[in-house]
């Protein structure tokens, strides 16, 4: 890497960081945070905000419901398909045959059916 390469990451870094002091701060109930509200978060952290991308940042949001960005940021995500892929899937342990390894998986999605999405510690009511 070249010192070029690791001042993009860390201005893309600190974008990122910008947003989600951002986010925090509506999170913590400020719902129009200003440029101190995210520099006092950052500096919590330990990081010092730039200047020309907060003002950048500020001027992308301004007037925008938090909630309307990430909708569209959602849409334009999706709109890319997966991008992503999955581990293959590991091979069974030897020696076990087939069709004992479809009666174990039968009984798992019995007992993940029982649950039916109901979490009994959920303390959010």
């Amino acid at each position: 890497l070249t010192s070029a390469d690791l001042g993009r990451t860390h201005r893309r870094s600190l974008n990122m960081r910008i947003i989600g002091a951002y986010m925090l701060a509506v999170m913590g109930g400020n719902e129009k945070p200003d440029a101190a509200a995210v520099s006092a978060i950052l500096d919590a952290i330990g990081e010092k905000a730039d200047e020309e991308r907060m003002k950048l940042f500020f001027s992308q949001i301004e007037g925008k419901d938090l909630a309307e960005v990430i909708e569209e940021g959602s849409k334009k995500l999706g709109a890319m398909g997966g991008v992503g892929g999955g581990g293959a899937a590991g091979g069974g342990a030897g020696g076990e045959g087939g069709e004992a390894g479809e009666k174990k998986e039968e009984k798992k999605e019995e007992e993940e059916d029982d649950d039916v999405g109901f979490d009994s510690d959920d303390d959010d009511e």
